[in-house]
């Protein structure tokens, strides 16, 4: 298995994305009742060799069950038959700051909180439930707009310094966001940023100039929806987002397992952390990790990838650093 740094840890060069485990999004909601294909996915994956596990305490189903997917990882892990020299090498990231509200669609129920006391307390509720007297990699899920970015970042400093969690990582943040950050908190050999998970894929490559700035700097690069997001990956297979098709053909993969190796061979920090909710899923994704990719199969693929659409308009505002 390739392997690639995330602050002090060397993890498998692809993660697993545990969100859909949870029931997220709705097209995901059958899996509430599969809760032992979901740890049995996990599992798969951990044979296989995957030492990633990517978590949230917002994935949960409900508004009033946060942290569902914690526990399911943590459960997974536990329940895993390996030695216990295995399950230390699996590193278990988390994020927090998003906040939910009565009601059903978490999209629309979603608020932001980085004061330091929610932080704190968010921390240690993740902790607890992933059975950890600290966490591993902990990543600011996405800025709070009551507050400056320079404020919400020192409370994220304030958990480091106080043992809470011992690396950090920003998640959903733009270019300036980026360089603020490292100003304030340093690069990863000074401990501080140590990771970015941001969406990329084929499809949307908004965040380029921050996959390129954390290649400078050995920041990992956590690409979130690797595959282009739930109900747009399977445009990989039809041909829509580029030649990625064409080129699984040559290699005898799916088109899933290509752009894993894209992702791969096109930044030397990039860490995708592709979502899955069955064996043969992330089996198949996996594939691309030992896929080298020629470099007229990179030429090919950059001149076919689609043109850019809309970026998040939360990663334009870069007002209140």
């Amino acid at each position: 298995m390739l392997n690639r740094k995330l602050g002090k840890f060397e993890v498998s060069a692809i993660g697993l994305g545990c969100m859909p485990l949870s029931g997220m999004p709705l097209s995901r909601a059958h899996m509430l009742e599969k809760r032992d294909q979901a740890i049995a996915t996990v599992h798969a994956a951990l044979d296989a060799g995957i030492t990633l596990l990517d978590t949230a305490d917002i994935y949960s189903p409900t508004w009033n069950s946060m942290g569902h997917n914690e526990i399911l990882v943590a459960e997974a892990l536990r329940t895993w038959n390996a030695p216990t020299e295995s399950k230390r090498k699996v590193v278990i990231a988390t994020k927090g700051g998003i906040t939910r509200g009565p009601g059903g669609d978490w999209f629309g129920t979603a608020g932001r909180n980085a004061n330091e006391h929610y932080l704190y307390r968010a921390v240690e509720a993740s902790a607890a439930r992933l059975g950890r007297s600290s966490i591993q990699v902990w990543h600011h899920h996405r800025l709070d707009p009551s507050l400056t970015f320079q404020e919400q970042f020192q409370n994220v400093l304030k958990l480091k310094e106080h043992g809470y969690i011992e690396n950090i990582g920003l998640s959903n943040i733009n270019i300036s966001q980026l360089n603020r950050a490292i100003e304030l908190g340093g690069t990863p050999s000074e401990g501080g940023i140590v990771s970015v998970q941001n969406e990329f894929s084929p499809r949307y490559r908004h965040s380029d100039d921050v996959r390129e700035r954390c290649q400078e700097l050995g920041i990992a690069f956590l690409p979130w929806s690797p595959l282009g997001g739930i109900g747009n990956d399977k445009n990989l297979e039809a041909g829509n987002y580029g030649s990625f098709d064409e080129i699984a053909k040559k290699y005898g993969v799916s088109a899933f397992a290509i752009t894993v190796a894209w992702h791969l061979a096109t930044s030397s920090v990039s860490l995708p952390i592709p979502g899955a909710t069955r064996i043969h899923s992330i089996l198949d994704t996996l594939q691309g990790v030992g896929i080298q990719l020629s470099d007229e199969d990179l030429v090919l693929l950059s001149a076919s990838l689609p043109p850019l659409g809309p970026i998040h308009p939360e990663l334009v505002d870069v007002d209140g650093l």
